[in-house]
């Protein structure tokens, strides 16, 4: 069990405007005798007031995040930096870059002339020389090589789609946007300047960000980095101040623009980042690659099993928090009288007590727990049967605290379609329900997919899902027990704890037929999740637990960020080293997010 007690802080009810709006918004709730009044939620107002703290470009950034993730996690970009890429797509991938830079500086051009203000001008008569600068840089590359590269490769159709894209751009051909024209007022040409930075900034952040990810990984490498030139470049002080340059530049073009014109922006800066990934997925890369996971994946060899914790590894609040808020809503006043043919309840403020009295008592016993099961010193080797023996006292721990839930009735009373109704609404993490659709909806993959969960109420997270268009999923979790659609207050207890889980897991794979090899994969977030995170061939730690990393690392667990964890792996298959993946390695990668799973995954 990992209920809202086990955040490590006394019970905090979910505020009434999110219950009202993303949980119990129906008119039962409404007109119901026993509903609470409920504030509105924050105004729109307020959070604009902080949007408009952070300038155009960052807020861009931070927007399309995703796609920087999809771009870093390309098998170009990854071969790149671990200094395995075989220098003929190198050679390929400078031409593109070549032809592309010619354009990204006409279009500097094309923006200077628009631009009314001299500062504007001259700051992009700046950028435009340090575009000039990096073709200095890539001549050099040829120069090396001894050959004309331009001659020896043509225009890819993915660079051709981004120049033209970005010429157009700086020419005012704005798709839903009317041209400025030859009598154009200085305004609407400061316009086609901004737009013209709006599809800019985005290539410029991109290598700034690239490059410093890959300078902080050249300390890993042995020897010279064969590309180390590249990654000095992109992450040097003067390229960072560039893309700086440009996103200020950008900020201030937009000043006086209209929501609609500052949408239009947003809209080519999105357009950019997706070109970008385009541009590297059409490098040809012929060598071995570690991403996409499923690149090497064959369905008539390969059973691809993917495990996933609920609650805060797919979710964003925990499912016990959503239970116990529908039970204190529903509840009755401590004044009103109840039915007879109804199960007796608590009142909504009795309730509420006897849940602070459940958190409380929870978050004392599992810190001493936690503290009894941690080795004196941190072990020099993981050994898994001494963990999975320290987890073991957890796993009594929380089967003690399901049943006193049980026993003090809070669970009683609760309709079976008010829980389904709050599945619906219930907000999962960003990129969780388009990476499972993804993942099901490819016949070709074949891909078994199982959701292992402490979650009391199995009907909660299916309805979660099948609001995602996702019914396909396995669910394994525990289950209320109901009587008329009202639930008794009982559990059906299947998954209560580490050892619940890791059985499960074990359970499924043994009735897995053995014409295929299986390669497990399990996404999780907490103490709960470690045994399964060890066992599967990969295990991916979303999120950052500390009682999950303390106690893991105290046990000889090794974590590692995914993306660097993912170099050094492409760069043992480039000297010949297995690839393949290995569970019980006692080593988990760590993500911030499931635009990674994503990319690692399923790749673009």
């Amino acid at each position: 069990m990992r209920f809202l007690f086990s955040l490590k802080t006394p019970i905090k009810p979910l505020p009434y405007y999110y219950l009202s709006t993303r949980l119990l918004s129906s008119s039962r709730f409404n007109n119901s005798p026993t509903s609470m009044a409920i504030p509105p939620p924050p105004s729109a107002k307020s959070v604009a007031a902080v949007d408009s703290e952070v300038g155009l470009a960052k807020r861009s950034w931070i927007k399309f995040r995703r796609e920087s993730v999809l771009a870093l996690y390309t098998p170009f970009v990854l071969c790149l930096a671990s200094g395995n890429l075989r220098v003929e797509t190198f050679r390929h991938y400078i031409a593109q870059d070549v032809y592309f830079l010619r354009a990204f500086a006409q279009a500097y051009e094309l923006a200077e002339e628009c631009a009314d203000d001299d500062d504007a001008k001259i700051s992009i008569s700046e950028l435009r020389k340090a575009v000039l600068e990096e073709l200095k840089m890539h001549n050099s590359f040829v120069q090396e090589w001894g050959s004309d590269l331009a001659k020896e490769s043509s225009v890819n159709s993915a660079t051709v789609k981004y120049t033209d894209f970005l010429l157009a751009t700086a020419s005012g051909k704005v798709e839903g946007v009317k041209g400025p024209g030859k009598l154009a007022t200085p305004f609407e040409k400061t316009k086609v300047a901004a737009y013209t930075l709006g599809a800019m900034t985005p290539c410029m952040r991109l290598y700034a960000y690239l490059g410093k990810e890959f300078e902080a990984l050249l300390d890993l490498h042995e020897g010279s980095h064969p590309y180390r030139k590249w990654i000095e470049n992109y992450s040097s002080e003067g390229f960072q101040a560039s893309a700086v340059q440009t996103e200020d530049l950008l900020d201030k073009l937009s000043v006086s623009l209209t929501g609609e014109e500052l949408d239009i922006i947003e809209k080519l800066y999105h357009q950019a980042m997706k070109l970008e990934i385009d541009f590297f997925s059409a490098q040809p890369v012929v060598q071995p690659t570690v991403v996409p996971l499923t690149k090497e994946h064959n369905p008539a060899e390969d059973r691809l099993m993917l495990f996933s914790d609920f609650d805060l590894t797919c979710t964003v609040v925990d499912s016990s928090a959503i239970l116990a808020e529908i039970a204190i809503v529903t509840a009755p006043k401590s004044d009103q009288s109840q039915p007879e043919n109804q199960l007796a309840r608590m009142s909504s403020a009795d309730l509420r007590n006897t849940w602070g009295l459940l958190s409380r008592q929870y978050t004392e016993e599992y810190e001493q727990c936690i503290e009894s099961i941690m080795p004196p010193e941190k072990v020099d080797k993981f050994k898994y049967e001494d963990l999975r023996k320290a987890l073991e006292q957890l796993s009594d721990f929380e089967k003690r605290a399901n049943d006193r839930v049980i026993e003090s009735g809070v669970l009683k009373g609760l309709n079976h379609e008010d829980i389904k109704r709050a599945g619906e609404r219930l907000i999962l993490q960003d990129g969780c329900t388009t990476f499972f659709q993804k993942v099901v909806k490819n016949v070709n993959l074949n891909a078994n997919v199982h959701v292992l969960s402490y979650c009391w109420c199995g009907d909660l997270i299916r309805s979660a899902f099948s609001s995602g268009d996702l019914p396909e999923l396995n669910i394994h979790s525990n289950e209320f027990t109901f009587i008329e659609s009202i639930s008794t207050g009982e559990i059906d207890k299947k998954v209560e704890s580490p050892i619940d889980k890791v059985q499960a897991f074990k359970n499924i794979l043994n009735n897995c037929s053995n014409d295929r090899r299986n390669l497990t994969v399990y996404i999780g977030d907490s103490i709960g999740d470690l045994l399964c995170l060890l066992e599967a061939d990969i295990g991916i730690v979303i999120g950052s637990s500390s009682s999950l990393r303390r106690v893991a690392s105290q046990f000889g667990v090794s974590f590692v960020p995914l993306f660097p964890g993912l170099v050094k792996k492409q760069k043992e298959c480039g000297e010949g080293e297995s690839s393949s993946w290995k569970g019980l390695s006692g080593i988990l990668y760590t993500v911030s997010s499931w635009a990674e799973i994503h990319a690692f995954i399923l790749g673009c």
